[in-house]
């Protein structure tokens, strides 16, 4: 394949199921004979898991503004070194987050001023933007109670107030816009992967349909 490559994201609040649904999504990329460059955010870089970990930690605060341009460097850093070339070179890049995480987290979550995340938001981009982004839709009670089913250590976010989590999930409920598909978050696992899988096909038919595999 050349040309350009195909940026795929998957969204969504905590609990949602992006991580769990972005390794049966590379599989049956795999099985269509597309290996992809699977990312997550933030991290996929030595700066980036440094910043994860300071992002996360739930025993050290972190301010609002600083939280910000945490994320951002770890996406500059992601996109110049991974993210990037890999679409340059024609590849499918599957990522867990991107910037729209930014602007449901610290625009929406933490009330930083839009004047402020989005310039910058685009600036750590750098002129990249999704060709597909999937956002798994689930109320913040049931993304918890999967969360506690898992055994998950509550990081930094996941500790953050009720209020705090349904401000990020109004923000990313109310997206909408070329390339934005809604998927129901509390669709059984093997359902909503088949729905997500159908959402990539449309998307690039050219690269999925008709070569095997579901």
């Amino acid at each position: 394949m050349t040309g350009r490559g195909l940026f795929v994201v998957l969204e969504g609040p905590e609990g949602s199921g992006k991580s769990t649904l972005a390794g049966p999504l590379a599989g049956l990329m795999r099985e269509h004979g597309v290996e992809p460059v699977l990312v997550r955010e933030p991290g996929g870089t030595r700066t980036g898991e440094i910043a994860r970990q300071a992002l996360l930690d739930p025993e050290h605060p972190v301010g609002a503004l600083a939280e910000l341009f945490l994320y951002l460097a770890a996406r500059a850093e992601l996109v110049s070194s991974v993210v990037a070339p890999a679409l340059a070179a024609g590849r499918v890049v599957l990522s867990d987050r991107f910037s729209l995480s930014t602007e449901a987290y610290q625009m929406a979550g933490r009330g930083l001023p839009a004047e402020v995340v989005l310039p910058a938001n685009r600036a750590a981009a750098a002129g990249q933007r999704p060709d597909l982004t999937l956002i798994l839709d689930v109320a913040h009670d049931v993304g918890r109670a999967r969360q506690l089913a898992a055994g998950k250590r509550l990081d930094r976010l996941d500790a953050e107030s009720a209020e705090f989590h349904g401000r990020v999930i109004d923000y990313y409920l109310a997206v909408e816009g070329d390339g934005v598909r809604h998927l129901d978050g509390c669709l059984p696992r093997e359902r909503l992967l088949q729905a997500a899988w159908a959402e990539i096909v449309r998307a690039a038919p050219e690269r999925f349909a008709g070569n095997g595999g579901r």
